[in-house]
């Protein structure tokens, strides 16, 4: 049919017929582990982002988003596919963590790439006439899987892994290279050379519609910056203070700025600004746990914990969309999530979803109204089923409104959370609130049913806190099952503690495997800030009792070791321990970073 034909026919039908040339230009560009609170525009007292305080200013900056997972891959799926990565069932980063005896749990058997039966956004946006290119990390799959099987007409530097080859070219590691990144000036940088890929196909494709999908390595471990940026910033003793404070992540991340700095310039230059429609996100919370030299990353306050928790720090995300003369600039307190991205860039692209689920909605009907404009009532779901690498337990989680329900698939814990009044989840409501938690216990297990998840089952070969090859036994807090209200564990560096310790009626266990019994000397390590001290404490080891009146340390971050005298053991296997407080006259109990069992010299 010729055009002249087809636009007979629309006039007809009394439509107009949308033709390539007329779609908007669409980049999208992630962040990876970028903390919701790491951004000057999102109350970053520490790092500098003028570039995207000003494209954030330019557009719509949400402040209720969130990942569809704390870890990376998953919610990379939702981006490319508008699903959920529980229901296309590929649930934590590629590989992911390897089941080991200390777990009780066992992870499912997730899938490991990017099913090619999965509709993408670009193979949809290649569908209606745009070129697609992909720069960056991939993270989805290896050979048979990557960005050019999976719709992108170009792929720069994605590949299976999670993490660059390196950071300061030649970007190589033994025979491996970054693809299309195999000539590079020695001491390139990576975040920089990125950018100039992306400025060039920019050029390259001003006059057709293009889908730029630009997902970062940065600012994911390993730590590396530019040493002149890194000086920039105070020094670093290396200690965590509980706040933003990491010179290589804030140098990492000021990199990271310059760069959507330029291809902002780049679509001005080109003449695409008012064509051009940018996404910024980011994959999961920062990284606020040690993981690997230089970390953590930052801190996540005001939001409680970080990268790999189903807390707000783990999946509450930066996320900012800028199209001129359709989104009116400002603050937006609407709900977002991953998959939404997917079904707001395919909507404005006219588009449409092969897929008969689709879990994100589009946010058009948020984004083509005034700031704030009361939007659809949703809830959005979590489904973790894996130990994290930051410490955390396979578990799920909903927000409903004002409410956040998070649930411990090891222990079946719950917690409630009003998080509108409380974003640091500090107030366990599960006790107060039974008929809200019921409900919400109930929507997030349907919506496990409706969306066919994994789940984890026991490990046959779980052996808790085996016996050291000294014949020592330790329990360090981040091994405990904390049972009552408030009573935490608190994985930060400078904690790493059970703490929280403000209801009396709360206790901590511990299991371990003891095989060789005898007497053993019993230590606590136990920090007290001041106006807590003189709380009674009861440790019970496999049925003898100990007593302890809780000294002031000078700190509950202040850990001193706490003699509790001599325990014998008469036979190996399973055993348990539990501490419970008698009383407690001051604000809290204590904080409890870990018992141990010292073989005796008797």
């Amino acid at each position: 049919m010729t055009s002249l034909a087809i636009g007979l026919l629309a006039a007809v039908l009394g439509a107009t017929p949308v033709v390539a040339e007329d779609r908007p230009n669409i980049i999208l560009i992630v962040a990876d582990d970028l903390g919701w609170a790491d951004l000057t525009c999102y109350g970053s007292k520490f790092h500098r982002t003028p570039n995207l305080d000003k494209l954030a200013a330019r557009g719509r900056r949400f402040t209720q988003a969130y990942a569809a997972c704390p870890v990376c891959s998953p919610t990379r799926v939702a981006l490319m596919t508008g699903r959920h990565p529980a229901r296309v069932h590929l649930t934590d980063w590629l590989p992911g963590r390897p089941d080991n005896p200390s777990q009780k749990l066992s992870r499912p058997a997730f899938r490991q790439q990017l099913p090619l039966e999965e509709t993408t956004l670009a193979e949809l946006l290649r569908g209606v006439g745009y070129t697609t290119i992909h720069i960056g990390k991939w993270h989805l799959g290896g050979e048979g899987f990557e960005p050019t099987r999976q719709g992108f007409d170009i792929n720069i530097a994605g590949d299976h892994t999670g993490t660059p080859l390196s950071y300061f070219a030649p970007y190589r590691r033994g025979n491996a290279v970054m693809p299309g990144l195999e000539n590079a000036p020695e001491g390139e940088y990576l975040t920089d050379r990125l950018t100039t890929e992306a400025e060039k196909l920019i050029d390259a494709n001003k006059s057709k519609p293009f889908f730029l999908y630009f997902p970062h390595y940065a600012v994911h471990t390993p730590m590396m910056a530019k040493k002149e940026m890194v000086e920039k910033y105070p020094k670093w003793d290396g200690k965590f203070h509980g706040r933003q404070e990491n010179p290589i992540y804030a140098a990492m991340l000021e990199s990271l700025d310059q760069s959507v700095g330029r291809i902002v310039a780049k679509v001005e230059e080109a003449g695409l600004t008012q064509k051009t429609i940018i996404v910024f996100t980011s994959d999961n919370g920062g990284l606020a746990t040690n993981e690997g030299a230089n970390t953590p990353a930052t801190n996540n306050s005001p939001l409680r914990e970080g990268k790999g928790w189903l807390y707000e720090g783990g999946i509450r995300v930066p996320l900012i969309v800028c199209r001129p003369g359709v989104v009116e600039p400002g603050v937006e307190a609407a709900f977002a999530q991953s998959p939404d991205v997917f079904c707001t860039l395919r909507d404005w692209a006219g588009a449409k979803s092969a897929e008969s689920v689709i879990d994100g909605i589009s946010l058009t009907s948020v984004l083509e109204k005034p700031v704030n404009a009361k939007p659809e009532p949703r809830a959005l779901y979590w489904h973790y089923p894996h130990y994290a690498n930051q410490g955390s337990r396979p578990g799920g989680a909903i927000r409903d409104g004002d409410w956040k329900l998070v649930e411990d698939y090891q222990t079946g814990k719950r917690e409630l959370y009003n998080v509108a009044k409380d974003v640091g989840e500090n107030r366990n409501f599960i006790e107060e609130q039974p008929e809200i938690a019921k409900r919400l216990a109930s929507q997030l297990d349907e919506w496990r049913k409706s969306a066919n998840v994994q789940m984890p089952s026991a490990n046959p070969n779980y052996s808790p806190n085996a016996q050291l090859a000294d014949g020592s036994v330790l329990l360090p807090a981040k091994t405990a099952e904390v049972r009552g209200v408030m009573l935490r564990y608190e994985p930060l560096p400078h904690k790493q503690t059970i703490g929280y310790w403000v209801n009396p009626k709360d206790w901590v266990g511990w299991e371990f495997d003891l095989k060789n019994a005898g007497a053993f000397e019993v230590e606590a390590l136990v920090g007290c800030g001041n106006g807590s001290g003189g709380s009674v404490v009861e440790f019970t080891i496999d049925g003898t009792k100990f007593k302890l009146t809780v000294p002031v340390t000078g700190g509950f971050q202040n850990f001193v070791p706490q003699k509790l005298g001599k325990v014998t053991i008469d036979k190996p296997g399973r055993k348990q321990v539990e501490v419970r407080a008698l009383s407690k006259p001051g604000p809290a109990v204590m904080d409890l970073r870990q018992i141990r069992l010292i073989p005796a010299n008797d």
